[in-house]
């Protein structure tokens, strides 16, 4: 599944891997655009699945007008080998009936290369939320019980809300409880495997709706953020929360290209 296109080929043991939940807004893969972008992390390899949509690009992190033409797929790998970063993005949607699949190579892929955890970041319907959900922090979080043995008193420390459960089928008084999350993709099938198969794997996501959903992005890099330290504020003062989080070249066509002037 993973076929590196460095030598030698790419050391991952011990690795965090951050990596996108194709869901509502495509709030988790402009996350990892940011944080590719902003450590400048380098493409160590990628997927070669049936599972997603084949689809081809230009370099989404050009720089510079020679990097521009260099090409990027449905599903590469970057990494940076300083801060033990391993991140997977994924750029296209799953071929129908494919994801569950994709799941368990992946989960296989990321226990050969001996990761130490997995991060995914993900996103759900806003509009599905409780009132209890919209009266609090649009974020929330789910940790494998084998990543709440190692990060359980972090995350604590740090207030966040663990995803609650609802009923299985809305509306059915004697309904089973169980983590739902709608518009998430693959996010809960890769959390329930996990689980299954004893990897530490943390989710985070946000309630969002769909539409500009570059300010979701930012907010959920800056929770994550929160907890790994990626990178720091760049004033000494508290006060100050905006990070410098680098804004990839190909945002620029995020929503198309400008209006032609001939219309005018």
């Amino acid at each position: 599944m993973f076929v590196p296109c460095v030598e030698p080929a790419p050391e991952l043991t011990g690795f965090t891997l951050l990596m996108p939940a194709v869901s509502v807004g495509n709030v988790g893969q402009l996350a990892i655009d940011l944080i590719i972008s902003t450590l400048n992390m380098f493409k160590v390899g990628y997927f070669y699945t049936d599972c997603l949509v084949p689809m081809v690009g230009n370099n989404p992190y050009a720089t510079t007008e020679e990097n521009s033409t260099e090409l990027s797929i449905n599903a590469e790998v970057y990494s940076l080998p300083s801060r033990k970063l391993v991140a997977l993005q994924l750029r296209s949607i799953f071929i129908k009936y494919k994801s569950k699949s994709f799941c368990e190579q992946l989960l296989s892929w990321v226990n050969n290369s001996n990761c130490a955890r997995v991060i995914v970041l993900s996103s759900s319907h806003s509009y599905h939320c409780s009132d209890l959900q919209l009266r609090s922090t649009p974020f929330r979080y789910l940790l494998t019980p084998s990543m709440q043995k190692s990060v359980q008193n972090k995350i604590k420390s740090l207030n966040w809300e663990e995803m609650e459960k609802s009923q299985c089928i809305p509306g059915i008084e004697d309904s089973e409880f169980c983590v739902r999350i709608p518009g998430g993709g693959i996010t809960k099938a890769l959390y329930e495997e996990s689980c299954s198969r004893e990897i530490p794997m943390a989710v985070l996501l946000k309630f969002v709706s769909e539409g500009d959903n570059i300010p979701d992005a930012l907010g959920l890099v800056e929770y994550l953020n929160e907890w790994l330290q990626i990178i720091k504020p760049c004033m000494d003062d508290s006060t100050v929360s905006a990070l410098p989080w680098k804004i990839p070249s190909s945002w620029r066509l995020l929503f198309g290209s400008g209006l032609p002037p001939a219309l005018f």
